[in-house]
Protein backbone atom coordinates (compact mmCIF):
# COMPACT_ATOMS: atom_id res chain seq x y z
CA UNK A 1 0.00 0.00 0.00
CA UNK A 2 2.80 2.45 0.89
CA UNK A 3 4.32 1.72 -2.51
CA UNK A 4 1.25 3.28 -4.16
CA UNK A 5 2.31 6.81 -3.16
CA UNK A 6 4.20 8.65 -5.92
CA UNK A 7 5.60 12.12 -6.59
CA UNK A 8 6.68 13.34 -10.01
CA UNK A 9 8.69 16.52 -9.59
CA UNK A 10 10.99 19.02 -11.27
CA UNK A 11 12.83 21.57 -9.13
CA UNK A 12 15.63 24.13 -9.21
CA UNK A 13 17.95 21.26 -8.27
CA UNK A 14 17.42 19.37 -11.53
CA UNK A 15 16.62 22.02 -14.16
CA UNK A 16 16.84 25.77 -14.70
CA UNK A 17 13.69 27.30 -13.28
CA UNK A 18 12.92 29.06 -16.54
CA UNK A 19 12.41 25.60 -18.07
CA UNK A 20 9.97 24.34 -15.43
CA UNK A 21 7.12 26.09 -17.24
CA UNK A 22 7.22 23.40 -19.94
CA UNK A 23 5.99 20.86 -17.37
CA UNK A 24 3.18 22.71 -15.61
CA UNK A 25 -0.54 22.31 -16.33
CA UNK A 26 -1.32 25.23 -18.61
CA UNK A 27 -4.60 26.88 -17.70
CA UNK A 28 -6.43 30.18 -17.81
CA UNK A 29 -8.80 29.87 -14.84
CA UNK A 30 -9.22 27.76 -11.69
CA UNK A 31 -12.06 25.86 -13.35
CA UNK A 32 -9.80 25.17 -16.31
CA UNK A 33 -7.12 23.78 -13.97
CA UNK A 34 -9.70 21.62 -12.19
CA UNK A 35 -10.91 20.16 -15.50
CA UNK A 36 -7.39 19.42 -16.72
CA UNK A 37 -6.32 17.77 -13.45
CA UNK A 38 -9.48 15.68 -13.50
CA UNK A 39 -8.63 14.63 -17.05
CA UNK A 40 -5.07 13.70 -16.01
CA UNK A 41 -6.41 11.74 -13.04
CA UNK A 42 -8.77 9.73 -15.24
CA UNK A 43 -6.39 9.27 -18.17
CA UNK A 44 -3.54 7.93 -16.06
CA UNK A 45 -5.58 5.76 -13.71
CA UNK A 46 -4.73 7.93 -10.68
CA UNK A 47 -6.86 7.45 -7.57
CA UNK A 48 -5.96 10.72 -5.83
CA UNK A 49 -3.81 13.69 -6.86
CA UNK A 50 -2.46 16.99 -5.53
CA UNK A 51 -0.86 19.46 -7.95
CA UNK A 52 1.76 21.86 -6.58
CA UNK A 53 3.28 24.59 -8.76
CA UNK A 54 5.57 27.28 -7.31
CA UNK A 55 8.24 29.66 -8.57
CA UNK A 56 10.92 26.96 -8.49
CA UNK A 57 9.17 23.59 -8.70
CA UNK A 58 6.24 21.64 -10.06
CA UNK A 59 5.14 18.49 -8.26
CA UNK A 60 2.43 15.92 -8.96
CA UNK A 61 1.68 14.12 -5.68
CA UNK A 62 -0.57 11.12 -6.23
CA UNK A 63 -1.82 7.72 -5.09
CA UNK A 64 -2.26 4.96 -7.68
CA UNK A 65 -3.08 1.34 -6.87
CA UNK A 66 -1.87 -0.05 -10.19
CA UNK A 67 1.85 -0.21 -10.92
CA UNK A 68 3.39 2.49 -13.12
CA UNK A 69 4.09 1.37 -16.67
CA UNK A 70 7.59 1.60 -18.16
CA UNK A 71 6.80 4.68 -20.30
CA UNK A 72 4.53 6.30 -17.72
CA UNK A 73 6.53 9.53 -17.38
CA UNK A 74 6.84 10.00 -21.12
CA UNK A 75 3.11 9.49 -21.68
CA UNK A 76 2.30 11.66 -18.66
CA UNK A 77 4.24 14.72 -19.81
CA UNK A 78 3.25 14.29 -23.42
CA UNK A 79 -0.32 14.69 -22.17
CA UNK A 80 0.60 17.64 -19.90
CA UNK A 81 2.36 19.43 -22.76
CA UNK A 82 1.88 17.96 -26.25
CA UNK A 83 4.41 20.51 -27.57
CA UNK A 84 7.33 18.83 -25.79
CA UNK A 85 9.78 17.50 -28.36
CA UNK A 86 10.45 13.78 -28.72
CA UNK A 87 14.08 14.42 -27.79
CA UNK A 88 13.11 16.12 -24.52
CA UNK A 89 10.59 13.39 -23.71
CA UNK A 90 13.31 10.77 -24.21
CA UNK A 91 15.60 12.63 -21.77
CA UNK A 92 13.09 13.11 -18.95
CA UNK A 93 15.21 11.08 -16.55
CA UNK A 94 17.87 13.83 -16.72
CA UNK A 95 15.69 16.37 -14.92
CA UNK A 96 12.43 14.73 -13.78
CA UNK A 97 12.45 12.85 -10.50
CA UNK A 98 9.95 10.08 -9.75
CA UNK A 99 9.75 9.17 -6.06
CA UNK A 100 7.66 6.16 -5.03
CA UNK A 101 6.67 4.53 -1.75
CA UNK A 102 8.57 5.60 1.34
CA UNK A 103 10.88 7.78 -0.78
CA UNK A 104 7.87 9.75 -2.00
CA UNK A 105 6.67 10.31 1.57
CA UNK A 106 10.16 11.32 2.68
CA UNK A 107 10.36 13.78 -0.20
CA UNK A 108 7.02 15.35 0.71
CA UNK A 109 8.07 15.71 4.35
CA UNK A 110 11.30 17.43 3.26
CA UNK A 111 9.42 19.62 0.80
CA UNK A 112 6.90 20.86 3.37
CA UNK A 113 9.64 21.60 5.89
CA UNK A 114 11.54 23.64 3.28
CA UNK A 115 14.56 21.33 3.27
CA UNK A 116 14.19 20.91 -0.49
CA UNK A 117 13.48 24.60 -1.20
CA UNK A 118 15.59 27.05 -3.17
CA UNK A 119 15.67 29.10 0.03
CA UNK A 120 16.04 26.54 2.82
CA UNK A 121 13.90 27.42 5.83
CA UNK A 122 11.37 29.69 4.09
CA UNK A 123 7.85 28.77 5.13
CA UNK A 124 6.12 29.88 1.96
CA UNK A 125 6.36 26.36 0.51
CA UNK A 126 4.40 24.99 3.48
CA UNK A 127 1.57 27.43 2.80
CA UNK A 128 1.67 26.65 -0.93
CA UNK A 129 1.49 22.91 -0.29
CA UNK A 130 -1.44 23.34 2.12
CA UNK A 131 -3.34 25.46 -0.41
CA UNK A 132 -2.71 22.87 -3.13
CA UNK A 133 -3.94 20.03 -0.93
CA UNK A 134 -7.06 21.95 0.19
CA UNK A 135 -7.79 22.75 -3.44
CA UNK A 136 -7.61 19.08 -4.41
CA UNK A 137 -9.95 18.16 -1.55
CA UNK A 138 -12.38 20.87 -2.66
CA UNK A 139 -12.29 19.51 -6.21
CA UNK A 140 -12.74 15.87 -5.01
CA UNK A 141 -9.30 14.93 -6.39
CA UNK A 142 -7.88 13.81 -3.02
CA UNK A 143 -9.29 11.17 -0.70
CA UNK A 144 -8.43 9.09 2.36
CA UNK A 145 -4.88 8.09 1.33
CA UNK A 146 -3.66 11.62 0.70
CA UNK A 147 -5.66 12.84 3.71
CA UNK A 148 -3.60 10.62 6.00
CA UNK A 149 -0.39 11.65 4.27
CA UNK A 150 -1.33 15.33 4.55
CA UNK A 151 -1.96 14.97 8.29
CA UNK A 152 1.54 13.62 8.89
CA UNK A 153 3.10 16.06 6.43
CA UNK A 154 1.66 19.00 8.37
CA UNK A 155 2.60 17.70 11.82
CA UNK A 156 6.12 16.82 10.65
CA UNK A 157 6.71 20.27 9.16
CA UNK A 158 5.38 22.00 12.28
CA UNK A 159 7.59 19.87 14.52
CA UNK A 160 10.65 20.74 12.44
CA UNK A 161 9.92 24.46 12.45
CA UNK A 162 9.30 24.35 16.21
CA UNK A 163 12.30 22.23 17.23
CA UNK A 164 15.07 23.35 14.86
CA UNK A 165 16.45 26.69 13.75
CA UNK A 166 15.84 25.91 10.10
CA UNK A 167 13.32 28.75 9.87
CA UNK A 168 15.22 31.20 12.08
CA UNK A 169 15.46 34.67 10.53
CA UNK A 170 13.63 33.26 7.53
CA UNK A 171 14.29 34.42 4.00
CA UNK A 172 12.08 33.87 1.01
CA UNK A 173 12.23 34.25 -2.74
CA UNK A 174 10.43 37.56 -2.29
CA UNK A 175 12.90 38.84 0.31
CA UNK A 176 15.82 37.84 -1.93
CA UNK A 177 14.19 39.61 -4.87
CA UNK A 178 13.67 42.77 -2.81
CA UNK A 179 17.27 42.56 -1.59
CA UNK A 180 18.43 42.32 -5.19
CA UNK A 181 16.27 45.33 -6.07
CA UNK A 182 17.60 47.41 -3.16
CA UNK A 183 21.15 46.67 -4.26
CA UNK A 184 20.38 48.76 -7.35
CA UNK A 185 19.58 51.69 -5.03
CA UNK A 186 16.13 52.71 -6.31
CA UNK A 187 14.52 55.85 -4.90
CA UNK A 188 11.38 55.15 -2.80
CA UNK A 189 9.62 57.88 -4.78
CA UNK A 190 9.92 55.87 -8.00
CA UNK A 191 6.84 54.46 -9.69
CA UNK A 192 6.13 50.77 -9.03
CA UNK A 193 3.81 48.51 -11.02
CA UNK A 194 2.68 45.21 -9.50
CA UNK A 195 1.17 42.78 -11.99
CA UNK A 196 -0.64 40.12 -9.98
CA UNK A 197 -2.23 40.39 -6.53
CA UNK A 198 -1.64 36.88 -5.22
CA UNK A 199 0.24 35.88 -2.09
CA UNK A 200 3.68 36.51 -3.62
CA UNK A 201 2.92 40.08 -4.63
CA UNK A 202 1.19 40.65 -1.30
CA UNK A 203 4.55 39.87 0.30
CA UNK A 204 6.23 42.17 -2.21
CA UNK A 205 3.76 44.86 -1.16
CA UNK A 206 4.71 44.45 2.51
CA UNK A 207 8.37 44.96 1.67
CA UNK A 208 7.59 47.99 -0.51
CA UNK A 209 5.67 49.50 2.38
CA UNK A 210 8.52 48.70 4.77
CA UNK A 211 10.98 50.55 2.54
CA UNK A 212 8.62 53.51 2.05
CA UNK A 213 7.65 53.02 -1.59
CA UNK A 214 4.38 54.89 -2.04
CA UNK A 215 3.73 55.34 -5.77
CA UNK A 216 2.32 51.87 -6.45
CA UNK A 217 -0.16 50.66 -9.08
CA UNK A 218 -1.62 47.15 -9.13
CA UNK A 219 -3.01 45.15 -12.04
CA UNK A 220 -4.79 41.82 -11.55
CA UNK A 221 -7.32 39.53 -13.24
CA UNK A 222 -9.56 39.88 -10.18
CA UNK A 223 -10.16 43.60 -9.66
CA UNK A 224 -11.53 42.86 -6.18
CA UNK A 225 -8.24 41.25 -5.15
CA UNK A 226 -6.31 44.17 -6.66
CA UNK A 227 -8.42 46.62 -4.68
CA UNK A 228 -7.98 44.61 -1.48
CA UNK A 229 -4.20 44.77 -1.83
CA UNK A 230 -4.27 48.42 -2.91
CA UNK A 231 -6.17 49.36 0.23
CA UNK A 232 -3.27 48.17 2.40
CA UNK A 233 -0.67 50.02 0.30
CA UNK A 234 -2.52 53.19 -0.63
CA UNK A 235 -2.15 52.10 -4.24
CA UNK A 236 -4.21 52.38 -7.40
CA UNK A 237 -5.90 49.22 -8.72
CA UNK A 238 -6.86 48.20 -12.26
CA UNK A 239 -8.03 45.10 -14.08
CA UNK A 240 -5.17 43.41 -15.91
CA UNK A 241 -6.84 44.16 -19.25
CA UNK A 242 -6.00 47.85 -18.65
CA UNK A 243 -2.25 47.20 -18.97
CA UNK A 244 -2.28 48.09 -22.66
CA UNK A 245 -3.96 51.40 -21.96
CA UNK A 246 -1.74 52.47 -19.06
CA UNK A 247 0.33 55.52 -20.01
CA UNK A 248 1.68 56.85 -16.70
CA UNK A 249 4.98 54.99 -16.96
CA UNK A 250 6.95 53.11 -14.32
CA UNK A 251 10.42 52.65 -12.88
CA UNK A 252 10.02 49.25 -11.20
CA UNK A 253 7.89 46.39 -12.53
CA UNK A 254 7.16 43.30 -10.42
CA UNK A 255 5.31 40.49 -12.17
CA UNK A 256 3.94 37.35 -10.54
CA UNK A 257 0.72 35.76 -11.77
CA UNK A 258 -0.63 32.26 -12.21
CA UNK A 259 -0.59 32.64 -15.99
CA UNK A 260 1.21 29.94 -17.93
CA UNK A 261 1.81 32.34 -20.81
CA UNK A 262 3.87 35.55 -20.98
CA UNK A 263 1.76 38.57 -20.02
CA UNK A 264 4.29 41.36 -20.59
CA UNK A 265 4.75 41.27 -24.35
CA UNK A 266 6.83 43.70 -26.41
CA UNK A 267 3.73 45.69 -27.32
CA UNK A 268 2.52 45.96 -23.72
CA UNK A 269 6.00 46.82 -22.40
CA UNK A 270 6.42 49.53 -25.05
CA UNK A 271 3.08 51.02 -24.00
CA UNK A 272 4.01 50.86 -20.32
CA UNK A 273 7.32 52.73 -20.68
CA UNK A 274 5.59 55.32 -22.91
CA UNK A 275 8.75 56.27 -24.85
CA UNK A 276 10.76 56.56 -21.60
CA UNK A 277 14.20 55.09 -22.40
CA UNK A 278 15.61 55.16 -18.85
CA UNK A 279 16.81 51.85 -17.41
CA UNK A 280 14.04 50.01 -15.57
CA UNK A 281 14.02 47.39 -12.81
CA UNK A 282 11.99 44.34 -13.84
CA UNK A 283 11.39 41.49 -11.38
CA UNK A 284 9.67 38.39 -12.73
CA UNK A 285 8.78 35.85 -10.03
CA UNK A 286 6.46 33.77 -12.22
CA UNK A 287 6.92 30.21 -13.45
CA UNK A 288 6.90 30.11 -16.37
CA UNK A 289 8.20 33.63 -16.92
CA UNK A 290 5.49 36.23 -17.44
CA UNK A 291 7.90 38.67 -19.11
CA UNK A 292 8.46 37.69 -22.73
CA UNK A 293 12.06 36.89 -23.73
CA UNK A 294 11.90 39.54 -26.48
CA UNK A 295 11.22 42.11 -23.75
CA UNK A 296 14.12 40.85 -21.65
CA UNK A 297 16.49 41.06 -24.59
CA UNK A 298 15.12 44.11 -26.39
CA UNK A 299 14.98 46.78 -23.68
CA UNK A 300 17.41 48.35 -21.24
CA UNK A 301 16.62 46.95 -17.79
CA UNK A 302 17.90 45.38 -14.61
CA UNK A 303 16.17 42.02 -14.98
CA UNK A 304 15.70 39.79 -11.93
CA UNK A 305 14.13 36.33 -12.08
CA UNK A 306 14.16 33.16 -10.03
CA UNK A 307 17.32 31.87 -11.68
CA UNK A 308 19.12 35.12 -10.86
CA UNK A 309 18.34 34.57 -7.18
CA UNK A 310 19.97 31.13 -7.03
CA UNK A 311 23.37 32.45 -5.85
CA UNK A 312 21.81 34.39 -2.99
CA UNK A 313 19.83 31.30 -2.04
CA UNK A 314 22.97 29.14 -1.97
CA UNK A 315 24.62 31.61 0.41
CA UNK A 316 21.57 31.28 2.65
CA UNK A 317 22.04 27.50 2.74
CA UNK A 318 25.45 27.54 4.44
CA UNK A 319 24.33 28.50 7.95
CA UNK A 320 21.34 26.13 7.86
CA UNK A 321 23.15 22.89 6.99
CA UNK A 322 23.34 21.72 10.61
CA UNK A 323 19.61 22.29 10.99
CA UNK A 324 18.91 20.12 7.94
CA UNK A 325 20.52 17.17 9.74
CA UNK A 326 18.30 17.70 12.78
CA UNK A 327 15.23 18.02 10.57
CA UNK A 328 16.01 14.76 8.81
CA UNK A 329 16.19 12.94 12.16
CA UNK A 330 12.68 14.17 12.93
CA UNK A 331 11.51 13.04 9.50
CA UNK A 332 13.00 9.57 10.01
CA UNK A 333 10.94 9.11 13.16
CA UNK A 334 7.80 10.43 11.53
CA UNK A 335 8.24 8.09 8.55
CA UNK A 336 8.27 5.06 10.83
CA UNK A 337 5.20 6.34 12.68
CA UNK A 338 3.32 7.06 9.46
CA UNK A 339 3.99 3.59 8.05
CA UNK A 340 2.62 1.97 11.19
CA UNK A 341 -0.50 4.15 11.40
CA UNK A 342 -1.15 3.91 7.67
CA UNK A 343 -0.92 0.11 7.73
CA UNK A 344 -3.32 0.02 10.67
CA UNK A 345 -5.78 2.22 8.80
CA UNK A 346 -5.71 -0.03 5.72
CA UNK A 347 -6.34 -3.11 7.86
CA UNK A 348 -9.26 -1.39 9.57
CA UNK A 349 -10.71 -0.39 6.20
CA UNK A 350 -10.38 -3.96 4.93
CA UNK A 351 -12.01 -5.41 8.05
CA UNK A 352 -14.69 -2.74 7.81
CA UNK A 353 -16.38 -4.90 5.20
CA UNK A 354 -16.69 -7.87 7.57
CA UNK A 355 -19.90 -6.79 9.42
CA UNK A 356 -21.91 -6.50 6.20
CA UNK A 357 -20.52 -9.76 4.85
CA UNK A 358 -21.23 -11.65 8.10
CA UNK A 359 -24.75 -10.23 8.21
CA UNK A 360 -25.31 -11.35 4.62
CA UNK A 361 -24.02 -14.87 5.42
CA UNK A 362 -26.33 -15.13 8.45
CA UNK A 363 -29.36 -13.97 6.51
CA UNK A 364 -28.64 -16.38 3.67
CA UNK A 365 -28.29 -19.25 6.16
CA UNK A 366 -31.57 -18.37 7.89
CA UNK A 367 -33.62 -17.49 4.82
CA UNK A 368 -32.23 -19.87 2.19
CA UNK A 369 -29.79 -22.61 3.20
CA UNK A 370 -31.53 -23.74 6.43
CA UNK A 371 -34.91 -22.10 5.96
CA UNK A 372 -36.86 -25.39 5.84
CA UNK A 373 -35.20 -26.79 8.94
CA UNK A 374 -35.76 -23.56 10.88
CA UNK A 375 -39.40 -23.39 9.83
CA UNK A 376 -39.95 -26.87 11.21
CA UNK A 377 -38.87 -25.78 14.69
CA UNK A 378 -41.28 -24.60 17.36
CA UNK A 379 -41.22 -20.90 18.25
CA UNK A 380 -38.92 -21.29 21.28
CA UNK A 381 -36.36 -23.34 19.36
CA UNK A 382 -36.56 -20.98 16.39
CA UNK A 383 -35.93 -17.97 18.69
CA UNK A 384 -32.97 -19.74 20.28
CA UNK A 385 -31.38 -20.49 16.88
CA UNK A 386 -31.79 -16.86 15.75
CA UNK A 387 -30.34 -15.62 19.04
CA UNK A 388 -27.36 -17.95 18.66
CA UNK A 389 -26.85 -16.81 15.05
CA UNK A 390 -26.88 -13.14 16.13
CA UNK A 391 -24.38 -13.91 18.89
CA UNK A 392 -22.04 -15.71 16.46
CA UNK A 393 -22.36 -12.85 13.98
CA UNK A 394 -21.20 -10.29 16.53
CA UNK A 395 -18.32 -12.45 17.74
CA UNK A 396 -17.15 -13.22 14.19
CA UNK A 397 -16.98 -9.49 13.60
CA UNK A 398 -15.33 -8.43 16.89
CA UNK A 399 -12.56 -11.05 16.99
CA UNK A 400 -10.78 -10.07 13.73
CA UNK A 401 -11.26 -6.37 14.58
CA UNK A 402 -9.50 -6.94 17.91
CA UNK A 403 -6.69 -8.88 16.26
CA UNK A 404 -6.25 -6.09 13.67
CA UNK A 405 -5.71 -3.48 16.39
CA UNK A 406 -3.02 -5.62 17.97
CA UNK A 407 -1.00 -5.93 14.75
Amino acid sequence: MIDNFHIITLTHQTINVDQIGHFVVKHQTKDDLKDKLTQVKNQFDIDEIVYLSTCNRVSYIFYRENELEENYLKQFFHSINPELSEDRLNKLSNFVRLHSGIKAINHLFELSASIDSLVVGEREIFRQYRESYDQSVQWSLAGDHLRMLDKYTVTTAKEIYANTKIGEKPLSIVSLAIKSMLNINPNPSQRVLLVGAGETNRLVGKFLKKYNFTDITIFNRSLDNAKELSSTLGAKAYHISELFNYAEGFDILVVCTGSTEAIISTDIYSQLINRDESKKIVIDLSVPHNVDEDVQNGFDMHYVNIEELRTLAEQNLEHRKNEIGLAKKIIKGRLFEFQKVYQQRQIEKAFGKIPQEMKAIKERAVNTVYSKQIESLDDDAKALVIEMMNYMEKKCVSVPMKVAKEI
